[in-house]
């Protein structure tokens, strides 16, 4: 088992995460963690290790600016009923995941008509698959190590390039990758789709995922 517990699993998804996404440092609290991501529409979100009843009714209560999230790591059913007035789930149904990086992993091979380039940048290591033809995107994925651990994240394949194995051949690269750094264990955020890619890898369910929005108040409010 990669994580003793899914806090710290939370913990690791929590940093690799901001990393991976260039956001600011978390700040840790007792209900979890707040991170400034400074987008328009994500200008920030708290992540609960530990959803509360109490705790969730508080935050989307004081948090009345849009472009909040909040992560909790319960179903979808449960957390929505908490939520305040303003606030909506958002994003679907997730997963939070987990594996063990594999000291040895099987060399990937890239189909006939593909290729494959992978960099380093500031501690983030990308994956980018393109069509040989014409340099059409196929696939991506990015992966952040932070100690021992690290963050898959942003994994997709273009709908017209799925099925032919190139989600596998990023999530086998980035993997490498990550215990090249020194990481042990992985952790991401899954959507039901991605769920069945990463288990057929190698990767197991640890908790649901869930994502609020505040939204902008209705006009008239």
């Amino acid at each position: 088992m990669p994580f003793a517990h899914t806090t710290e699993a939370v913990l690791a998804w929590v940093h690799g995460w901001s990393a991976s996404r260039g956001a600011a440092e978390p700040v840790p609290s007792a209900w979890g963690f707040t991170i400034d991501v400074g987008l328009h529409g994500h200008v920030m979100r708290h992540v609960l290790h530990s959803a509360d009843e109490a705790i969730v009714r508080q935050l989307t209560r004081d948090a009345t600016a849009p472009g909040v999230w909040l992560k909790a790591f319960v179903a979808p059913e449960t957390l929505e009923p908490w939520l305040a007035p303003g606030w909506h789930l958002a994003g679907g149904p997730g997963f939070l995941m987990s594996a063990a990086l594999p000291a040895a992993p099987a060399p990937g091979h890239v189909p006939e008509g593909y290729e494959m380039t992978t960099w380093t940048r500031g501690g983030v290591t990308r994956a980018l698959v393109r069509r040989s033809a014409d340099g059409a995107f196929a696939a991506r994925g990015q992966i952040a190590v932070t100690g021992h651990t690290a963050v898959v994240d942003q994994v997709e394949t273009d709908p017209d390039h799925q099925r032919r194995g190139l989600g596998r051949l990023v999530m086998r690269e980035l993997m490498e990758a990550g215990r090249a750094q020194g990481a042990a264990a992985c952790v991401l955020g899954a959507t039901p789709e991605g769920r069945a890619l990463y288990e057929a890898t190698g990767w197991r369910v640890l908790a649901p995922l869930t994502s609020a929005l505040r939204g902008p108040d209705p006009v008239g409010a």
